[in-house]
């Protein structure tokens, strides 16, 4: 019964995807781009007078939702992966994929919390960290990494039981910010935007590389969403994403997200 109205609504959705605003560009996008994509956004609109209308979530739901048919012109992903899988579906142009940032993961943890911010990623094993938040390594690239982290610094079997899921990495850090977590594994590019923590890098090799891309999907393949792309790739756009450290191999972060 709920699998029928899921259905229902997702075709639903797709016949009004061709009489909304020829002027609003539709992106879904990895829970991790939500203050990025928002300045990027603005700009793009004032550039073009198109408005980009945001749905962040899980990439692996994000992506499953395309593929059932969700009307979607550009789909960001935080893993290349899914976005071969909807290109692979015939839901998005393969010939519009690009490659927007390699991701980058920290330990954030509350200022004043109850446990003292860990000095290593193997800290996370002391009996002070009672709740470790990561995002569902089941849909989640970000979650994913986190585990794959763990298990390399050999704490995973340790920290395992203390661990509560997001949905997506933005829910992940919000356990950490109510204090429903004593640490977080959470993108760089929201601990660089979230205030009352501390943030502790862990090592780009403790993790496969999370190559994050982009594509048109749908009706996306009109002019909006190729040019929505484009202006990711181009210099005012890469300028917005590497403030909130959003970085292609070889880019430095600017200072100030804000």
């Amino acid at each position: 019964m709920k699998r029928s109205i899921l259905i229902a609504l997702t075709i639903a959705a797709a016949c009004g995807h061709h009489t909304r605003d020829a002027h609003e560009l539709h992106v879904a996008a990895a829970s991790d781009l939500a203050f990025a994509f928002k300045d990027v956004g603005a700009a793009f609109e004032q550039k073009t007078g198109v408005k980009v209308v945001f749905t962040f979530g899980s990439t692996g739901l994000l992506s499953k939702q395309i593929a059932d048919g969700a009307p979607f012109d550009v789909f960001a992903a935080a893993n290349v992966s899914y976005v071969d899988d909807v290109v692979k579906k015939g839901a998005c142009d393969k010939g519009t994929q690009s490659m927007y940032a390699r991701g980058r993961i920290v330990v954030w943890s509350p200022e004043g919390g109850a446990a003292a911010a860990p000095a290593s990623l193997a800290e996370l094993a002391d009996p002070r960290f009672t709740k470790i938040a990561i995002a569902n390594p089941a849909h989640a690239p970000y979650g994913k990494a986190a585990k794959q982290a763990l298990i390399k610094a050999g704490v995973w079997d340790t920290v395992q039981p203390k661990l509560v899921f997001g949905e997506n990495v933005q829910q992940t850090l919000q356990f950490a910010q109510s204090g429903n977590a004593d640490a977080a594994i959470v993108a760089l590019s929201l601990a660089t935007v979230t205030k009352g923590g501390k943030s502790l890098a862990i090592d780009d090799t403790m993790f496969d590389p999370i190559d994050q891309a982009l594509v048109v999907c749908g009706d996306g393949a009109i002019a909006a969403g190729r040019d929505f792309t484009a202006f990711v790739a181009s210099e005012e756009g890469r300028s917005i994403m590497r403030r909130y450290g959003f970085l292609l191999p070889g880019e430095t972060m600017v200072t100030s997200a804000r």
